[in-house]
């Protein structure tokens, strides 16, 4: 059963997406907690899931990754045979960040981070190789206009 969060867990949650590195104590008195009740509910929130790791946000630009790609794909293969073998496939190329599974024209969203054209174009290679793929379509992005915004919670 989903644990019902309330007023204090939804501003644990808010203050950590904007730095999950502060330490204990600040983030207690910014959610209006004593130390001990703000570390309870942050275990209790780790533990039932709401909370699934903490990580940094980088700029990737500044390390080489400014070149982002959205790849759509299209396939005709739909058994869960099929789904395990391509989940697998794609989850060991580590420029893919982002992999959905999604409604609509196509079947799966891609979300790839390299370094430029050739970065991706390696990449590519890399996604139709052994596996059987309708279309890949994929677009460029030339602006990141807001990324990694925090998930509103109220």
């Amino acid at each position: 059963m989903a644990r019902i969060l309330d007023h204090f867990d939804h501003r644990i949650l808010e203050e950590l997406q904007r730095d999950a590195a502060q330490p204990q104590r600040a983030l207690a008195e910014k959610v209006g907690l004593s130390q001990n009740a703000c570390w309870r509910r942050l275990k209790a929130l780790e533990a039932s899931g709401a909370i699934r790791k903490r990580t940094v946000v980088i700029d990737r630009e500044s390390l080489g990754g400014g070149f982002v790609v959205f790849s759509m794909i299209k396939t005709r293969h739909h058994s869960a045979e099929w789904l395990q073998q391509f989940r697998t496939h794609v989850s060991a190329i580590p420029e893919v960040i982002d992999f959905f599974r999604i409604g609509g024209e196509y079947d799966y969203l891609l979300k790839i981070v390299v370094r430029d054209m050739s970065g991706y174009d390696s990449v590519y290679k890399r996604l139709i190789e052994n596996i059987e793929l309708e279309t890949v379509t994929s677009y460029f992005a030339m602006e990141a206009i807001e990324e990694q915004r925090p998930i509103p919670l109220r």
